[in-house]
Parts: C-alpha cells; sequence; structure tokens
C-alpha cells in the first residue's frame, strides 16, 4: 500500500486525484459507484472519501415544546470504504477523519477500524459546526482542534492507545494529511495566524496539505510561498472545483468563504444557460489546471462532490 506523501514526493509526474461525497441515506452503493466508475480512467493514486457528522435537529411536539433528534444522514466511514475495496481491492482510499461529533475514544475506534481494513493513508479535519451553532463546539472528551487529532494519529503509530491497560500495542501506520486555507480560514484573524495554525498540524505528525477549493491560482502561488517562509516543507496540493451552476457564484464563496476571481464571475455573468455556465466552468477549470501543472505542482486535487462528468473533461484535457 502507498502513503499518499511518498507518491507526491516520488511520482515523476503529477497526477489527479479526487474527492467522492458518500450517497444520502436511502440509497444504495451503486450511487458511488456511479460516481467513482468514470474517475477510473485516469488510474488514480488514490481517492479520497469525506465523512459527514450526525445532524441534529428540534422536532416540535404537540405540547409546544421540542425534542432533539440525531439524524445519521450518510453511511459511516468505514461502511462506504469497505464497499470501494470490494469494486476496487488495489485503489488506495483516503477517508477522513474528524473531530466534529466524537469523543477521542470512537475516533480512536474509528481509526483501528481503517487499520484493520487495511487503510493506510486518512485526511484529518476538525469540521464544522453543526447548523445553528455560531462557532464549533467539540464534544465531551473530544478534540477541539485539528493538531488534536493529528497528534494522537502519530501516537496511534507509536503503539501508544487511549486505553493505559494496552501494553505493547499494535504500531498503525498512517500517513496523515491535513486542510489549509490559502486564503485564510473564516475563524483565523489574518493569514499570518492561519499559518501558525497550520504549523501546529504539521508540527504533530501530518505529512503534507491539500487546500480548500481554489478559483485563482495566484493566492495559492503566494500562500506555497509563505508556508516555505514559515519553515512548513511538507507536500502541498492545491485543490480544484469547477463552477457547475450560476447560483454557485453566491452560494460557493457563503459556504466556504472563498473568493471567486472577478474574471470568473464577468464569463459566467455572459452565460445564457445552465449549459453555457457549465462548460465556461469547465473552460476555467482547465486554465487554472495547466496553469498550476506549469509551476511545478505534484498533484491537483479535483472536489467532484460526487458528479464527475466535468471532471473528466477537465482531467483529459489537462494532464
Amino acid at each position: 500500500m502507498s502513503k499518499v506523501a511518498d507518491l507526491l514526493r516520488k511520482n515523476e509526474k503529477p497526477f489527479a486525484s479526487f474527492e467522492l461525497v458518500p450517497p444520502l441515506k436511502g440509497s444504495d452503493v451503486s450511487r458511488l459507484y456511479d460516481s467513482l466508475d468514470p474517475l477510473m480512467q485516469f488510474h488514480p493514486p488514490f481517492i479520497n472519501i469525506t465523512c459527514h457528522r450526525d445532524e441534529v435537529e428540534y422536532v416540535s411536539n404537540p405540547d409546544g415544546t421540542y425534542t432533539k433528534m440525531t439524524l445519521t444522514k450518510r453511511p459511516g466511514t468505514v461502511a462506504v470504504v469497505a464497499a470501494i475495496m470490494r469494486r476496487y481491492p488495489q485503489l488506495e482510499i483516503v477517508p477522513h477523519v474528524i473531530c466534529g461529533g466524537a469523543s477521542r475514544s470512537r475516533v480512536e475506534s474509528e481509526l483501528l477500524d481503517l487499520h484493520f481494513l487495511g487503510i493506510r493513508n486518512v485526511v484529518a479535519l476538525r469540521g464544522d459546526a453543526i447548523p445553528g451553532q455560531r462557532y464549533f463546539i467539540p464534544e465531551a472528551d473530544g478534540f477541539s482542534h485539528t493538531d488534536e487529532l493529528v497528534a494522537m494519529i502519530n501516537r496511534l503509530n507509536h503503539g501508544q492507545y487511549l486505553d493505559p491497560t494496552v501494553r505493547n500495542g499494535l504500531p498503525t501506520d498512517f500517513c496523515v494529511g491535513v486542510a489549509a486555507y490559502p486564503e485564510k480560514h473564516f475563524e483565523a484573524p489574518n493569514l499570518d495566524v492561519d499559518i501558525e495554525y497550520l504549523k501546529r498540524k504539521v508540527e504533530a505528525g501530518a505529512d503534507y496539505i491539500v487546500t480548500q477549493m481554489v478559483f485563482d491560482n495566484e493566492p495559492f502561488y503566494r500562500f506555497r510561498d509563505r508556508l516555505v517562509a514559515a519553515g512548513i516543507t511538507v507536500p502541498v496540493v492545491p485543490g480544484l472545483k469547477p463552477i457547475s451552476k450560476l447560483r454557485q457564484t453566491d452560494l460557493l464563496p457563503r459556504a466556504f468563504h472563498i473568493d471567486i476571481p472577478q474574471p470568473l464571475v464577468s464569463r459566467l455573468r455572459q452565460a445564457r444557460t445552465e449549459d453555457d455556465a457549465y462548460q465556461v466552468g469547465i473552460e476555467w477549470a482547465i486554465e487554472q489546471s495547466r496553469d498550476l501543472l506549469s509551476h511545478g505542482v505534484p498533484a491537483i486535487h479535483y472536489y467532484t462532490m460526487s458528479k464527475t462528468d466535468n471532471i473528466c473533461q477537465i482531467v483529459k484535457t489537462s494532464f
């Protein structure tokens, strides 16, 4: 099994990696395969699988009170990984592991389940606040920040378990990716502080970095230079997502706290139909990809949102 950090350092040619979202509860595994199968023509070294915390809703009762309900809207990470391994046993799968909604012991159990499946790569993330919460609130005995999760994974890699009665625990062998934000995380006061937080993740044991989606390469190049100046030398992979609908110019900045450059907005405003906007998104992502490749990135990570027709066109044209 290959480690992502080794692939990023040793591959002679840059490659495309992809991120998929598990299907919603109520659908079957074929929905996952329908998204994955078209991407296999590119022989991706690995596939990322997102993880989504349980959601909380309050249901009104006849007496005017409310009942809190916890809803799991997608299948669990271990089940999704196992389903992909059954179809593509040689494919390296990189599941996301999040702090949100879980205690330390629950996260450790999930990691050990993944280890038993033979998984050797994970992406460690804090996760978002649940709807209705203004800020992220960790679970009791949970992690507040990603560097704490990375540190625990690093301890597992040295055979150190949460349970002190475990003696001579079998070491895991996880390669750990973490997220970064070239335009800064919206909770950070400025980019310098955000890079300090990122450095903590690396010092805790992170092996490589994947960025939030960017629509303008120049901020990514400046960010990459600042990481080197800060002493962060692990591989950095830019993340891209093609615009597919006109309304995404409003939705994406709100959801992901990112900028969409004016030249792209201008092109989209000239689009007369949704099909035209879809094509603009493809063309822009091709231009971005080619420019990134010319600037020596080791890979490009595509956020597919499990819709892959446009991603396939982009990769075919760019690589």
